[in-house]
């Protein structure tokens, strides 16, 4: 029996080795010698039994020293005979510092219990060379300097730039689409002016302000301020006089610049707008004959001035001098 566990112990540590034996790591570059700038692999080749978790040395900015890495490792795994496995990492390489370099040795480890057990490769060597930009006679034609090479665009430098069109694209796309909202709703806002001529729509804003009787309710300043406010829209709508903000002698000066003349429709607007000022501001109490005078004068006053094929009404030039009185 112990003899029987001799023996298997003894497989076992030959197998071992020979596994050992089996796993080989070569590492070489496509040609010893480069010039400045220009691009070569790198290649790793690992060689292994099967069942073994080898993990291999992977490099990431440069491979040695002044040997720069732009792309990889590239790894390709294929099965071989008897199941082994051949493992290749490629690596696209360069450099611009001219001079002799040795890559040290790459390895391949398995970790065991005792420890951790590498294979290696050789030294692998390379020649960085410069250009020789003019020939050694200086009488000889001077050479173009060469131009610079380009190397090639990788997936993954082109990933964030694709990501930054289609931000981009899609702030473009949102912007136009609250603009057209905007307009649309700025266009369904857009004030329509009143078709009506200017003295239908103060006769009948006027016609209302009778109706609603403020004055004999004891609201004598509304009925006043309603009574002002048709005459200035009136004025806006008729002589372009927009008065809605002026006080009463600059609504009578802009009037006047209009080419209004200083005669009797204008001595009834400005008893109007001067005793709505009285009520206003200086709490003046009119008596209800004074009430009803000022609203017959607003009425004469757009009667008079309205824009229309018939004759306007007679205007009483006694009663204006009473009431500029």
């Amino acid at each position: 029996m112990k003899r029987l566990i001799l023996i298997i112990l003894i497989i076992a540590v030959c197998l071992t080795k020979g596994h050992g034996q089996d796993v080989t790591v070569t590492a070489a570059f496509d040609t010893s010698r480069i010039y400045l700038g220009d691009q070569i692999f790198f290649t790793v080749k690992v060689n292994q039994p099967p069942g073994l978790r080898l993990e291999i040395q992977t490099f990431r900015d440069s491979l040695y020293k002044k040997i720069q890495i732009l792309t990889g490792p590239v790894r390709d795994t294929t099965k071989i005979k008897n199941g082994a496995l051949n493992i290749i990492d490629k690596y696209l390489v360069t450099s611009f510092d001219s001079g002799i370099y040795e890559v040290p040795p790459v390895y391949a480890e398995i970790k065991e219990n005792n420890g951790i057990k590498r294979y290696y490769s050789e030294y692998s060597p390379l020649e960085v060379m410069r250009v020789k930009m003019t020939p050694p006679d200086s009488s000889s034609k001077i050479f173009d300097i060469i131009k610079p090479y380009g190397a090639p665009v990788t997936l993954m430098e082109l990933i964030p730039w694709i990501f930054l069109a289609i931000a981009v694209a899609f702030i473009v796309f949102i912007i136009i689409r609250l603009l057209k909202r905007y307009r649309r709703t700025e266009t369904k806002e857009i004030y329509v002016k009143n078709p009506d001529p200017a003295h239908v729509i103060a006769f009948r804003e006027l016609e209302k302000l009778k109706n609603e009787k403020l004055w004999q309710n004891g609201e004598v300043k509304t009925y006043y301020s309603r009574l002002a406010e048709i005459l200035r829209i009136y004025l806006e709508n008729r002589y372009s006089v927009y008065s809605m903000e002026m006080t009463t002698s600059e609504t009578l000066e802009v009037l006047l610049r209009s080419g209004f003349k200083k005669d009797a429709n204008y001595a009834l607007l400005k008893s109007v707008l001067n005793g709505s000022d009285l009520v206003k501001f200086a709490k003046y109490k009119p008596e209800p004959s004074e009430n009803e005078m000022h609203f017959e004068n607003a009425w004469s006053f757009v009667d008079a001035t309205r824009i229309t094929g018939e004759t306007p009404l007679p205007v009483d030039t006694d009663e204006i001098k009473e009431v500029i009185q």
